[in-house]
C-alpha cells in the first residue's frame, strides 16, 4: 500500500482524508490473532443536562484501553438554550453554560471532555443539531470541535458530513488485500417510530448504498443491528454471498428520565436506549470479518 498523503497515526496504521465527507484507515501487517474495534456513536447531546456523561465516559475509557476507534455520527451536541431557539428553556442549561458567549463555551468544554480520547475519534460527523446552529446561527460547531481537538490534542479527526464514507482497508500477510466500506448517515426522518424503530429504512438504504458492508445511523434514538444477506458474483464468476450489517446508534440522551414531565414523556415518546455499538474486526481463514454487537443500558 503507498503511503503517500498518508498520515500515520500508530505502528502499521495510517489515515487519509479522501475529501471533506470520506475517509480512510489503512492497517498493514494482519495475521492470525489479530483483532480491533471500532466504536460507533452518535446522539451524546452532550452538552444537555440528561446526557448520561458517566457512560460516554465508561465507553470512551473501554476504546483508549483497547486501543478501537470512534466513528461518531452527529448530534454530538444538543444546543436547544440558544437566544433564537423556540425550545429553550432555563432549566435546561447546565451551570457551565449560563454565559453569554454559549455556543463558544459548551465547544470549549466538549473539547475539554474528549480531549484524552481525541486520539481515538476518527470522524465526527454532523447531525440536524448542529446543521440547525449553522443555519440559524452561522456557526459550525463540528468543525470549531474538531480544530479544538486536533489542535490542542493531537489528534487527526475529520470533521465528516452529515453523511459519509470511513474505508478501512487491510494488508493481510505483507501480500493480500481487502476492504470493509462503511457508510455512515446521521439519519432521516422523525425521531418517533414506534412500532419500526426505523427498520423500514434498511431496504431503502440497501437499494442505493448497495457498496456498503456496512451501514450506521443515528437520529432516532432507537439502536439494533440488522444484517442483510446477499447474492453477490465475484469478478470471477463466482457466486458467493455475504452480509450488509445495518446499525443504529442509540443515545446517551436520557430524555424520559424518571417519566414525571417533559416534552418527551408528555409528548407520548418511550424510553430510549442509550449506549452505542461495537463493531469487531477479527482474522479468519485469511479475511477479516466484522462482528457488531450493541453497549447499552
Amino acid at each position: 500500500m503507498s503511503k503517500i498523503n498518508r498520515t500515520e497515526i500508530g505502528k502499521g496504521l495510517y489515515v487519509t482524508h479522501n475529501s471533506h465527507n470520506v475517509a480512510t484507515l489503512y492497517i498493514e501487517n494482519i495475521y492470525k490473532g489479530w483483532k480491533m474495534s471500532l466504536l460507533a456513536t452518535s446522539d451524546r447531546h452532550h452538552d444537555s443536562p440528561k446526557c448520561d456523561r458517566e457512560l460516554e465516559l465508561e465507553h470512551l475509557q473501554e476504546a483508549k484501553e483497547r486501543k478501537s476507534f470512534i466513528l461518531d455520527v452527529g448530534d454530538c451536541f444538543d444546543v436547544m438554550q440558544g437566544k433564537y431557539d423556540p425550545r429553550r428553556s432555563y432549566e435546561g442549561l447546565r451551570p457551565e453554560y449560563k454565559v453569554d458567549n454559549y455556543l463558544d463555551e459548551i465547544v470549549k468544554e466538549a473539547a475539554k471532555f474528549y480531549g484524552p480520547y481525541a486520539d481515538r475519534f476518527l470522524i465526527m460527523g454532523r447531525g440536524n443539531h448542529e446543521q440547525g446552529i449553522l443555519k440559524h446561527n452561522g456557526v459550525d460547531l463540528t468543525s470549531n470541535l474538531v480544530h479544538r481537538l486536533n489542535s490542542d490534542y493531537k489528534g487527526n479527526i475529520q470533521a465528516g458530513g452529515y453523511t459519509g464514507w470511513l474505508r478501512i482497508l487491510f494488508l493481510i500477510h505483507t501480500s493480500l488485500r481487502q476492504s470493509i466500506l462503511i457508510k455512515y448517515s446521521h439519519g432521516f426522518g422523525g425521531t418517533d417510530a414506534p412500532v419500526t424503530r426505523g427498520v423500514i429504512q434498511t431496504n431503502r438504504q440497501a437499494v442505493y448504498e448497495p457498496d456498503a458492508d456496512i451501514v450506521v445511523n443515528g437520529h432516532n434514538h432507537e439502536s439494533y443491528i440488522m444484517p442483510i444477506p446477499r447474492e453477490r458474483l465475484s469478478e470471477k464468476g463466482v457466486v458467493y454471498q455475504d452480509l450488509q450489517y445495518h446499525i443504529r446508534t442509540g443515545t446517551y440522551d436520557n430524555d424520559y428520565g424518571d417519566g414525571h414531565s417533559g416534552w418527551h414523556v408528555e409528548s407520548g415518546k418511550p424510553p430510549k436506549p442509550r449506549g452505542a455499538v461495537w463493531i469487531n474486526f477479527v482474522y479468519h481463514n485469511d479475511e477479516v470479518l466484522a462482528e457488531p454487537f450493541l453497549a447499552i443500558r
